[in-house]
Formats: C-alpha cells, sequence, structure tokens
C-alpha cells in the first residue's frame, strides 16, 4: 500500500509539473557503478545473467538529473529482472542518432543523443498490450499483478519522467522472446520552455489543477526570475465563468523565455566546451566579446538584462560569467549578490565590468576579477578571457596556508585538499611571499595565531610576480583582532580579507573564494557544506516582514517561515507596514502582496526605499496576476525578486535562502 500511495504521488507530481529537474554533469561511470551496485544481486538471486555493455564511443560524462535517470533505469531493470526467469537482462549505453520520436523537438534539436537500452528474455509482451502498457495502473497481462504483484506505474512513471528529462521512452517487444524498452536522452539537458503548474501551493485559493501536461520546473533562480502562469483552481466548479476567472487570458500569457539579442550559441552548446554568459549593456560590444570569446574555445551566450541573466545562469550553468554592472533592468550588483548566494552558482566565477572605485565591492561579493570600463582595445578583452580561460580549464585550485603551528599546518592541509584543491604551508610570512613569487596562488588562509608580520615587512607584489590586488586572505581562528585585517589588507594590497571562527567557516569561504564547483569535490567536503548552507541554519532567527491583505496568505506564509525558525511580522496593508518601518521595527527581508486595496504593493515598495534602513533590505514581490510588465514594474519599484501565486514553499524557501544566506 505504502508503494502504490507513494507511486501515485510521483505521478501527480510529475504529470502537474512539479517535479524539478536539477541537471548536472553526471559520470557515466558513476552511473555504471550504481546499476552495478544495485542489481548484482537481484541477477544472482535470480539465477539470470546480467550485463552492461558502455559504449566506447560515449563521452565520459553527460549533463542530466542523476536522480531522475536513476529513477527511470531502476524502474526498467526492475521490471525486466521481475518477468525474466531464464536467460538474461542486459544494459546497453551507446550514442543514438535516431529511433526516437521523430516528433521530439529536444531531442531533435540536441547536438549528441545518448540510448539506454534495457532488454531482457523474458515473458514479452503482445502487440495488442503494448500500445496501453505506459497508462497508469496498466499491466501486460490482467493477472500479471496477482502473479507478479507491482503497482502498475512504474512505466507510465517512466514515460513521463522521460518526457520532464528531453527525452523518450520505445519499446520493442515479443511474447515469449523478450522485451527492450529504450530511453533516449540528450547529452546536454536543455529545459523545455512550457507553461508551468506551481507546486505545493501555501494558499489553496489559488491552487493550480491538475491538468496533466508534462512541463518540468526549473531551479528557484530560473522560477523566481520567471513568473509561471496557472491554469484552472482546486476545487473550481470547471465553468467558463471560472475558468475565465482564473485562466490567464492572451494579456497573462507566461513571460517569453530570455531573447536571443544578437544571435550567441544558445542553441548549439556541446558537452565539454566552456560557456561563457556574457552580461552586457553594450549589444555592439557584446557581439564583440562573443566573437573574441569563441576565439578563446568558449561558446556564448549574451544578454543585456540581469534578470534574463539569473535565469541563463540557471538554465545552462556557464562556466564564466562576464558582467556589466550598469544593466537596463536591474543593477548587476544584485544579479552578482544573487550568483554568489546561490549554491549552485556560487561557484562560478564572474568577472565584474565597472568602473575602478567598485574594485573592493565587487571582490568581497565573490567576483574572480574587475576590469575598469570602457575596455580599451582587444588587448585588455583578451586579458580578461585569457584570465577566465586559463582558470576554467584548470582543474585544481592551488590554496596557501600560512601557520606556524607545523601540526595545525597537517591539519589544515588534509582537511581543506582534495583533488581539486592542491595544499601548500608555509611556516611564516617570507616563505608565504616566496610562494607567491613562484606560482600561482587562488587564495590563502592565515592562521591567526601566527605572528602578523612588522610594519617594515616587504609588500606581496613587489616581487616581480603578478599582481596580487584581488587574492582573496581569510583569517583562521577563535579570536581575530582587528589589527590582523589591516595588516594583511597593507601587505597583500587586497580588499578581500575575510575571516572564519570554525573548520566549517573556513572550508566554506576557502570553496567561495577557489570558486569550487560541488561537482568536483569530495563527498565530505559536500557534506560539510550542505549542512552549513541547510535552510534552517540559513532563515533560523531572521526576521521576515508579510505585507498581505488576505489573512489566509499571511496564515500560510507565516506558518511555513516560523517551522524554518524565522521570525514573522505581519501586515495587511502598505501604510502599516510604512509606519513600522519608519519606527523601530527592522527586518530582514520583506514580502510584498502587490494587489492590495487603497495602497498596492508598488507603491509601499517606493515608499519603503526611501528609508534609509531599507535601502538594501531584500523585497521579494508576490502577486496572483502574472500580468506582462509586472515584473519590469516591481523591479523598478526597488523589488530585488518576483514571484507569482500560487507560491510554490521550496521555491520560496530557496529564494529567501538565496538572498539571506
Amino acid at each position: 500500500m505504502l508503494t502504490l500511495i507513494n507511486d501515485i504521488l510521483d505521478l501527480s507530481k510529475i504529470e502537474s509539473g512539479t517535479v524539478v529537474v536539477d541537471p548536472a554533469d553526471l559520470l557515466l561511470d558513476d552511473l555504471h557503478r550504481y546499476v552495478e551496485r544495485t542489481f548484482r544481486h537481484v541477477a544472482e538471486a535470480k539465477n539470470v545473467d546480467f550485463f552492461i555493455h558502455m559504449d566506447s564511443r560515449l563521452p565520459s560524462s553527460m549533463l542530466a538529473d542523476a536522480k531522475r535517470l536513476q529513477q527511470v533505469l531502476k524502474n526498467l531493470l526492475s521490471n525486466s529482472f521481475k518477468f525474466t526467469h531464464r536467460g538474461h537482462v542486459t544494459l546497453t549505453v551507446e550514442p543514438a542518432t535516431s529511433g526516437w520520436d521523430p516528433e521530439n523537438e529536444a531531442l531533435n534539436r540536441a547536438g549528441d543523443v545518448i540510448a539506454f537500452s534495457v532488454t531482457d528474455t523474458g515473458i514479452g509482451i503482445s502487440p495488442d498490450k503494448q500500445r496501453i502498457i505506459f497508462e497508469a495502473f496498466q499491466q501486460a497481462d490482467g493477472g500479471t499483478s496477482r502473479k507478479y504483484g507491482g503497482t502498475g506505474l512504474g512505466l507510465a512513471i517512466s514515460r513521463e519522467l522521460s518526457r520532464v528529462l528531453g527525452g523518450d521512452l520505445r519499446l520493442i517487444s515479443e511474447p515469449r522472446v523478450g522485451s527492450t524498452f529504450t530511453l533516449y536522452l540528450p547529452q546536454i539537458y536543455a529545459p523545455q520552455r512550457v507553461a508551468r503548474n506551481s507546486g505545493r501551493p501555501l494558499s489553496m485559493m489559488g491552487a493550480a489543477r491538475l491538468d496533466g501536461a508534462v512541463s518540468p520546473v526549473e531551479d528557484p533562480i530560473a522560477r523566481a526570475s520567471e513568473p509561471s502562469t496557472n491554469r484552472g483552481g482546486a476545487g473550481g466548479d470547471g465553468s467558463d465563468t471560472a475558468r475565465e476567472r482564473r485562466e490567464p487570458s492572451a494579456l497573462l500569457e507566461p513571460m517569453p523565455p530570455p531573447m536571443n539579442e544578437v544571435g550567441d550559441d544558445r542553441d548549439s552548446l556541446t558537452l565539454g566546451v566552456p560557456v561563457l554568459l556574457i552580461v552586457e549593456n553594450d549589444l555592439a560590444f557584446a557581439r564583440f566579446m562573443l566573437e573574441t570569446a569563441r576565439e578563446k574555445g568558449f561558446k556564448g551566450i549574451v544578454t543585456s538584462f540581469g534578470v534574463s541573466a539569473l535565469a541563463l545562469a540557471a538554465e545552462y550553468r556557464p562556466s564564466a560569467v562576464t558582467l556589466d554592472i550598469f544593466l537596463p533592468d536591474i543593477d548587476g550588483w544584485r544579479v552578482l549578490d544573487r550568483l554568489k548566494h546561490d549554491t549552485r552558482t556560487r561557484h562560478i566565477p564572474v568577472a565584474v565590468i565597472s568602473t575602478d572605485e567598485a574594485r573592493e565591492r565587487a571582490l568581497s561579493a565573490g567576483a574572480f576579477s574587475v576590469f575598469a570600463k570602457p575596455i580599451q582595445g582587444k588587448e585588455t578583452l583578451d586579458t580578461l578571457l585569457d584570465q577566465l580561460t586559463a582558470f576554467v580549464r584548470r582543474s585544481e585550485k592551488s590554496l596557501l596556508v600560512v601557520t606556524a603551528d607545523d601540526v595545525r599546518g597537517k591539519w589544515l592541509a588534509e582537511y581543506l585538499g582534495a583533488e581539486d584543491v592542491r595544499v601548500t604551508v608555509a611556516p611564516d610570512y617570507d616563505a608565504a611571499v616566496g610562494n607567491l613569487a613562484a606560482k600561482r596562488v587562488d587564495c590563502m588562509v592565515v592562521d591567526a595565531s601566527s605572528p602578523v608580520p612588522g610594519t617594515d615587512a616587504v609588500s606581496m607584489d613587489t616581487s616581480g610576480g603578478p599582481r596580487l590586488d584581488s587574492l582573496p586572505i581569510v583569517l583562521y581562528g577563535d579570536t581575530i583582532l582587528p589589527g590582523q585585517f589591516r595588516s594583511w589588507q597593507r601587505l597583500a594590497r587586497t580588499a578581500v580579507v575575510s575571516e572564519a571562527r570554525s573548520p566549517e567557516e573556513l572550508l566554506d569561504r576557502a570553496s567561495f573564494f577557489l570558486h569550487r564547483a560541488p561537482a568536483s569535490m569530495p563527498e565530505r567536503h559536500r557534506k560539510i557544506l550542505r549542512e552549513l548552507h541547510s535552510a534552517n541554519k540559513v532563515l533560523r532567527n531572521k526576521k521576515a516582514m508579510i505585507v498581505d491583505d488576505d489573512m489566509r496568505n499571511i496564515f500560510a506564509v507565516s506558518s511555513l517561515l516560523e517551522d524554518k525558525g524565522m521570525l514573522v511580522f505581519p501586515h495587511d496593508n502598505g501604510r502599516d507596514a510604512i509606519k513600522a518601518l519608519q519606527g523601530a521595527q527592522s527586518v530582514d527581508v520583506i514580502l510584498m502582496d502587490i494587489m492590495m486595496p487603497e495602497m498596492d504593493g508598488i507603491d509601499t515598495i517606493r515608499e519603503i526605499r526611501r528609508i534609509p534602513a531599507c535601502r538594501y533590505v531584500p523585497v521579494i514581490a508576490v502577486t496572483a496576476k502574472a500580468m506582462k510588465g509586472d515584473r519590469e514594474k516591481c523591479m523598478e519599484a526597488g523589488a530585488w525578486d518576483y514571484l507569482s501565486k500560487p507560491v510554490d514553499s521550496e521555491l520560496l524557501v530557496g529564494v529567501l535562502r538565496a538572498w539571506l544566506g
């Protein structure tokens, strides 16, 4: 019964479009090991041969949702083993050029396709049953469920998941001979541009009806940047009047995908080729950057809008970003802040293009480098892109640890080191300068218990090596004196000096400044960072103001946020909220309903931004009607993010974590 309930819930989530697709680099060797580990004992128990064939032409990895791919393969293999009593079950993974539904545009557009075929010598399926085998609660024989068990949902779930992943699931079978199920997937997952239902709504008054559309839900950044549109309402009467009230008209269409403004490479990406996201207000210069990036071996994606940049970063996970601070919709600082506060994009190196005065702010916020605008000539642009190219292609980052304590130095090297991080320990300041002169260092950790260099110490960048004014330094220790910051800033001539007071914070800071991708980290590091960045830890004791004229919405959102440990201050109108903020009430984030009587959310946000203490408080606009232009109006008024009702609870928590992390 529990299995049946879980399968029904899984299928309903897929059909309602609330399944989150989380693409990442998946090593095919890891997938091989997963299948071997999961099914070898099953084959031995049934005395059936089990073979796994990995074609030699396969790439080493693919961009896919590992969890969902494993789920489909597990369903298919479990099915084959269940109905195979003698002979063999074989998984074959190989490149494919045909075989899928000719109308599958995602596979037709894909540069490369991989086929996962599960072949068995089982009971087979008759032609008249093959048509219904993928329907919910259907099995090939009416007596099959009685003889073999099962819910009859595994293949239905697999088919729907294959569509969510941009693929196709096909069947070839002959009774008493066996069956072959083949899953076709693009080597590089590309989010499908279809209307989405929201997920688990916080207010049932606007809940999305399960209409059966298969529509992958993108990552929180993309979803927060691109308001979705709802179809129907739970419990609606199905009448034309109800649909007119709840269903979007032509003026309520979903926001279009980010426009390809200069004919970039977003539709021709290839696995293994680095992708550069160019966020640039001047499209003529953006074209020049795109051509230069191509010369350096990049594929380029271009946008002139900050909101589109966030959506594109979430969808394509670029290898690097160039970011113009002066953008027409939202300023680049907010784009940088959002990228660096989301655990899925914080590792991406961002080269900020601004004024020299912005260097300190950009580097402190996590920028990889800063270049002053206007960039004069191709030589400077070559330097910028050469730095990014060299960094992206280096699989190993260099970390220098400075400590006078040998035991502590050995522990730090073991704790921070990994396959992607080479740690060098220097016993004192002079040795550190020598290391910096001899080789490239990406980040430096300084033991706060080590002696502070005297005022006569030689500055780090007098050795004739590269400029070190962007070298990040992390001071580590229980007690860190203010003078230590100033000393290291003076010696390194850097603005990027931060502190870490626990081993977990140290790993987080070092990983942040090394721009380490989670996929490259060992599991022990990923586990520490997952726990450190868990939503409950990030949100606990943070203060949220909710402004909404519907008390049911306030109650629902308050309950969710309080469960995460947040302190909630509700107001049912904009004027009371403004009055509270002008008084003694301080908050960390504001959730603002846009459609309110008397003073709407847009005007309320404008007034809030006039309060000095609230200039940099994140304001998240929430609206029940995704009208064209709403997002732009909210951003212009001073909102930092935008969500559509009914608000998905996981999405809301993800957005809050990104802004408050």
